[in-house]
């Protein structure tokens, strides 16, 4: 007899002895390999793209506008660059998922990774102010939405092609290992970055680094999208089809009715980490530059080691998830954040102007901040039945992303509050308890099996 998954009957499936991998009746250990694999280089390639103009474009952004504008709208510019690309990102998920679910995952992913691979390339060859005025902000701050677009699909794509592949007893730990290659890559870019600085001359507006220095990434991306796509095209191969389920015209909307509750308690959960993440990865550079009055080059090297932390954390968090279950995880993980990762942030940007307590505060941000996504994979693919399963991971994942997006404008109505290098630990604090509320709003997932034939009729 089977039994829905232990929590309430949103869950995607049930669970049920799995077969074990080698065996006439588990999965081909080679083809699990080559989609953890792939699962893993596409998240890192996701990740770099997303990072770019983060870290790579922040030392390089006056070649995009006039020198006269004040520092308050650079700022705004420089916010809506990196959130064009997350905005756009559920509306990626919405399309892309509907055909992952209705035409299927690996043809799926390949057009998402063409499609920002070439998106990319065409940010690395823009013109600048000095030529197109304005227009070379905008075009850079549509293509990133074009970018955005394609980079959503990409990860509702790919990842659950990966988890669908997954044995049970390892889908936390291979979860945690795609997960931390997006602080592996903010380590490669930081460090790529660094480099490039202390070759190029950088200083200003007419410097090697403003002029091209800054494309080397942008290059770098599309020839990784390129690599990617000649592995998901010979290396790859699609789920079995009981793990993908039935082909419905409008995943979607069956999302929507069926599983409302699934979406937004996932939306709360998500909401908390993309909030948390976006404190520590956009917010924390701007912080300690402007306001700890570290150099490009420290931030730069915060920042790294910041995130190289946090990447080994990752399959740490994924194990207990394993071991305690997703939804006690979660549930401690986000009290973490509203007390250590907020107060870290506190301290950090009350410990003076050297180098050394900044970076060790910064550390204990980045391990109670963004390890959320340590099996976040996982969970979220557990969370949603195999007909649906890339609709509602890709959707889950990235709705959250856009009210977070705007955390700018959050701070200025919060610095009436508190003071304004002091409102992140704020909205840290805020995404910690989302976290810890959308954890306890859900079921226990890692038992879930991901076969059709014992998902649950109602959802």
């Amino acid at each position: 007899m089977v039994r829905p998954a232990r929590g309430d009957s949103n869950t995607s499936a049930a669970v049920a002895t799995e077969p074990v991998p080698g065996t006439a009746h588990g999965p081909d250990m080679a083809k699990v390999k080559a989609a953890i694999r792939g699962g893993t280089l596409a998240y890192f390639v996701d990740q770099f793209d997303i990072y770019l103009p983060i870290v790579v474009l922040a030392p390089a952004m006056g070649y995009f506008q006039s020198a006269s504008i004040s520092a308050a709208t650079a700022s705004l510019i420089s916010s809506l660059v990196f959130a064009s690309t997350l905005v756009a990102r559920p509306l990626g998920a919405m399309v892309f998922g509907h055909f992952a679910d209705t035409v299927g995952r690996k043809r799926t992913t390949l057009v998402a990774v063409a499609g920002f691979g070439i998106t990319t390339l065409l940010t690395a060859c823009l013109p600048g102010y000095a030529t197109l005025g304005a227009w070379s902000v905008g075009l850079l701050i549509a293509l990133r939405f074009v970018d955005g677009i394609f980079l959503g699909g990409e990860y509702t794509t790919a990842v659950p092609l990966a988890m669908e592949w997954s044995p049970k007893h390892k889908r936390g730990l291979y979860a945690s290992i795609i997960t931390s290659t997006s602080p592996g890559a903010y380590v490669v870019i930081a460090a790529l970055t660094l480099l490039l600085l202390q070759v190029i001359p950088s200083a200003g507006p007419h410097s090697a680094y403003l002029q091209w220095g800054w494309r080397i990434p942008f290059f770098i991306g599309a020839l990784l999208a390129a690599g990617l796509f000649r592995y998901y095209q010979t290396q790859v191969h699609e789920p079995p089809t009981e793990h993908t389920g039935a082909k419905h015209k409008v995943p979607f909307v069956r999302l929507l009715v069926s599983h409302p509750k699934a979406l937004t308690q996932v939306f709360i959960l998500m909401t908390g980490a993309w909030l948390a993440t976006n404190m520590e990865a956009a917010s924390t550079p701007n912080q300690l530059a402007n306001h700890v009055m570290l150099s490009s080059k420290q931030v730069t090297l915060t920042m790294l080691v910041v995130n190289a932390v946090a990447m080994i954390s990752y399959p740490v968090y994924g194990m207990l998830s394993h071991r305690i279950g997703r939804r006690n995880f979660y549930i401690g993980y986000g009290i973490g954040v509203t007390v250590f990762g907020a107060g870290s942030y506190a301290l950090m940007m009350t410990s003076g102007h050297g180098l050394g307590a900044p970076l060790g505060y910064g550390v204990v941000l980045g391990l109670f901040t963004i390890g959320t996504y340590g099996p976040i994979a996982a969970y979220l693919t557990e969370r949603f039945p195999a007909d649906i399963r890339s609709t509602g991971y890709g959707v889950g994942y990235s709705l959250a992303l856009i009210a977070p997006a705007f955390y700018v404008f959050y701070q200025r109505q919060l610095a009436s509050v508190v003071p304004s290098h002091l409102t992140p630990a704020l909205l840290i604090a805020i995404a910690g308890v989302l976290i810890t509320v959308g954890g306890a709003l859900g079921p226990e997932t890692k038992d879930v099996d991901m076969s059709l034939d014992d998902a649950p009729t109602t959802g």
